[in-house]
C-alpha cells in the first residue's frame, strides 16, 4: 500500500491520514517495512510532442516507417527488456510513459546520437525547431 504525504517540518502530512491509520490498524502488532521514496517527474508532454513531432517523424520519412513502427523500433532498440515465460526469452521495448523527463532526455539523446552516427541523420535539438 502507498499514501502519498507531504513533509513539512519533519513531519508526514497525508493525502488521506484516515485511510494511513485504518492500513496501520490493519497491522497492528505485526512487523511492517515501511519506505519513503519521492516520486519522479514524468516526461514532459513538451518531450512527448518533441519525441513524436520531430524525432518519430523524421526517422520515420527518412527511413520508409508509419511513425508507430518507428516508435517500436526505437523502444526495442534502445529501451530494451527481456522477459521469460516457460523458458522462452521475448525481447520487448519498456514504455516512454514511465520515462522520467531525465530518463526521457537521455532516451532522445541516445536517439539523436544513433541517427546521426549510423544512419547520417540529423535530428534537429528541440530547441533548434519549432513542433508545438
Amino acid at each position: 500500500m502507498k499514501h502519498k504525504a507531504k513533509i513539512e517540518k519533519g513531519k508526514p502530512i497525508f493525502v488521506n491520514r484516515d485511510r494511513f491509520m485504518k492500513d496501520l490498524e490493519n497491522h497492528e502488532g505485526k512487523d511492517v517495512y515501511i519506505s519513503i521514496t519521492v516520486p519522479k517527474s514524468k516526461r514532459s508532454d513538451q518531450q512527448n510532442r518533441y519525441y513524436w513531432g520531430v524525432v518519430v517523424k523524421i526517422l520515420s520519412d527518412e527511413l520508409g516507417y508509419f511513425s508507430d513502427e518507428m516508435h517500436e523500433l526505437l523502444r526495442i532498440k534502445f529501451l530494451k527488456r527481456e522477459l521469460v515465460l516457460n523458458e522462452v526469452i521475448y525481447t520487448i521495448g519498456s514504455s516512454t510513459t514511465k520515462l522520467s523527463t531525465k530518463e526521457m532526455e537521455e532516451y532522445l539523446e541516445d536517439i539523436r546520437r544513433w541517427a546521426a552516427i549510423e544512419l547520417n541523420i540529423l535530428i534537429p535539438l528541440p530547441n533548434e525547431i519549432d513542433y508545438d
